[in-house]
């Protein structure tokens, strides 16, 4: 698990290298197994999101959905628009439901698809971070719509720790495999 990011230039690296890896992971598994549904036991696992996802394309459908959140806000806010960083009636107690709401949207979303969204949402979660400055990204109070913490703790939640979230997942389907 690589330190997390401090400046602009360990943010992309660790948000490549992330992705990077993540992608190694799913070239790594059979073709005719990337659709399967996961059958690994997730008995003594807490979390939701380990009953929630069933296979593959809901783990990179989440991590697509969450960098869409993360580009409506920065873009919203930039423009003017007063805008949260979660989707509209959620907050940080109900995001469950709301990342429930984005599995079912994406139920009938091929594996290929996901996958194509996400290596375009991911590149431009990477060309916007390149728009901002080392201080606007790790300074707190440059935006008053970051609220308490800084911009680029919510790059790296929306890219490198969330893909070492998915590559966690990936692995632990390849070996049951």
């Amino acid at each position: 698990m690589m330190a997390r990011p401090t400046t602009k230039n360990d943010l992309i690296q660790a948000g490549n290298d992330g992705y990077k890896k993540m992608i190694d992971l799913l070239d790594s598994i059979p073709n005719e197994e990337v659709d399967s549904n996961f059958t690994f036991d997730v008995e003594n696992e807490k979390q939701a999101h380990w009953t929630r996802d069933k296979n593959l394309r809901d783990v990179l459908i989440h991590l697509y959905e969450w960098h869409q959140l993360l580009l409506n806000w920065v873009k919203a806010n930039q423009a003017g628009e007063a805008k949260q960083f979660l989707k509209e009636g959620y907050n940080w107690k109900s995001y469950g439901a709301m990342n429930i709401e984005f599995w079912e949207k994406h139920q009938t979303t091929s594996y290929e698809n996901a996958r194509d969204l996400l290596a375009e949402s991911h590149q431009q979660v990477m060309d916007l971070e390149e728009g901002f400055s080392n201080e606007e990204l790790f300074s707190k109070n440059v935006f008053l719509w970051v609220g308490g913490s800084t911009l680029g703790s919510y790059f790296v939640s929306a890219t490198s720790s969330h893909y070492e979230w998915a590559a966690k997942k990936i692995k632990k389907f390849k070996k049951s495999l």
